[in-house]
Formats: C-alpha cells, structure tokens, sequence
C-alpha cells in the first residue's frame, strides 16, 4: 500500500465536506435526509449517487441543490467512487440516506479533522428503535468499533479527498465494500470514532428479530473474512428477499446493512 503523504493530512484549518449519498430507489428516505443536509453549515456539496434512475429521486436532488450522479446498475462501492469523482471538498463524507446527519455531526468532524494526524473516520451509532436488546447491541458495537473493528457504511464514515484518492477508493464488489474499505483506512493513518452516535434504521432488526439478524450478519462477516467471495455472499445473502410487494426490501441491493450487524 502506498504511504499516505504528509500533504493529505495538512493544515489545521477547518475542512469543507462534500456529502456523498448512494441511493437505489431511496426516494422516500432521501425525501427526509436532503433538507437537512441542504441547511448544514460547512457543507460545500451534496452529491447523490443513484442507481435506481427514478424520477423522484432526480426531482428530490434538483430541489434541494444537490449534484445528481447517474451509476448504470446498483454497486454500492461504484457508486460512491462516481460521487467521489465529482467531489471537490477537502472531506468526503459516505452518507446512507436512512441514516440522520445533524450540525453537530459536521461541527464533530470539523474538531477531529483540525488534528493533521487525522485521515478520516466515523460515528458511533444508534437505532431509531430503542428497544433494550437494541440498546445492548449498540454498547457491543461501540466496544468492538473503539477497540479496531470495522466502521461500517451506515456509521457516516469520512475520510479526506487526497488520502480517498491514494487509496483507491472502494472496491466495486457486491457486498462488503465496507469492511474492505474500513480495513485500508485503520491501516493507512490516524482513524477517529465519534460522538454523538448518527442514528439509523432498525426495521430490519425489528422484522426479522434482532438476535435472527445479528447472528445471520456475523455469519456472512465470518464466510467473508474467511474467504468467501462476495459475489457469492450477496447471492446467498438475497436469495430468500421477496423482489416486490409490500415486505420487499426497499434498501440497497448490495450488502447487508451496517446498523444490522
């Protein structure tokens, strides 16, 4: 891996974000998110990177002054390297569009990124529902996240723009982007896990029972960790979701969702 130069980390000077939010069929959750993030300070862009090709989400994007990216099929890591394209803040920031940003999500960054050593990171989270066993996997999470473990997509990781470049960004797999990438930023320099927590979904912890979700999530981390493409995780990891009707799973195609692990 190429080191990470001394340049990428500059300055302590407050940094500009640009917002990166990937999106497939997400009209609904983006109709939530973009109006807040359009009223944050220190935000130089907003950047969705879409895939679902729906006219909702073009009309959502243009209202509320945010750069439309078109990806040709839902991927995840390539879609977040299309937004990334576009960028042109010293501070990408992965935004999942069911998962709340607020001032003081940005004004968090702001501090942390001051420290030139700092080269990226993320928040601690929470689940909208705050059931107790909820609760208790939210403190097992964050022991696992302060101590070395992956920040996943829905933990609203940044990372500055020149260090994102160096390392390639994502990898444009099926499933996992996450991890992999989480793996290469702990490696490359200085990484900070945040408070206040973002909040973000739990519905699927609530339909399909928390513990079902957290022991089936890790079992596809362990297959991965182990060696198991993700091609073919994602294949065993869809194969029993219904592809239309009411219980279908309106989210992204590409991985099981961070919050659910």
């Amino acid at each position: 891996m190429a080191e990470i130069s001394d340049r990428a980390a500059a300055g302590s000077s407050a940094p500009t974000i640009s917002i990166i939010v990937p999106s497939w069929h997400d009209a609904e959750n983006l109709s939530a998110l973009l109006p807040v993030l359009a009223g944050l300070n220190g935000i130089r862009e907003i950047i969705v990177a879409d895939a679902g090709g729906d006219a909702a989400t073009e009309h959502l994007a243009r209202r509320h002054g945010a750069i439309l990216c078109s990806c040709p099929a839902p991927n995840r890591g390539a879609q977040m390297n299309l937004g990334a394209r576009a960028a042109s803040a010293d501070m990408l920031l992965f935004q999942h569009a069911d998962t709340e940003l607020t001032a003081r999500h940005v004004s968090a960054i702001d501090l942390a990124c001051r420290e030139p050593a700092v080269i990226g990171g993320a928040f601690f989270r929470k689940f909208d529902d705050r059931h107790p066993r909820l609760m208790w996997l939210e403190q097992f999470a964050r022991f696992l996240t302060r101590n070395g473990g992956t920040l996943y997509g829905d933990q609203s990781v940044f990372v500055r723009r020149e260090v994102f470049s160096q390392l390639d960004g994502f990898a444009e797999i099926p499933l996992m982007e996450d991890m992999e990438f989480s793996r290469r930023l702990r490696a490359a320099g200085k990484v900070v896990v945040l408070d206040p927590p973002v909040g973000t979904s739990s519905r699927r912890h609530s339909r399909e029972g928390a513990w079902r979700k957290t022991i089936q999530n890790g079992l596809f981390i362990l297959l991965y960790k182990i060696g198991v493409s993700p091609r073919r995780l994602h294949r065993w990891y869809y194969a029993d979701r219904p592809a239309s009707g009411p219980q279908a799973d309106k989210s992204f195609p590409q991985e099981p969702r961070a919050a659910e692990r």
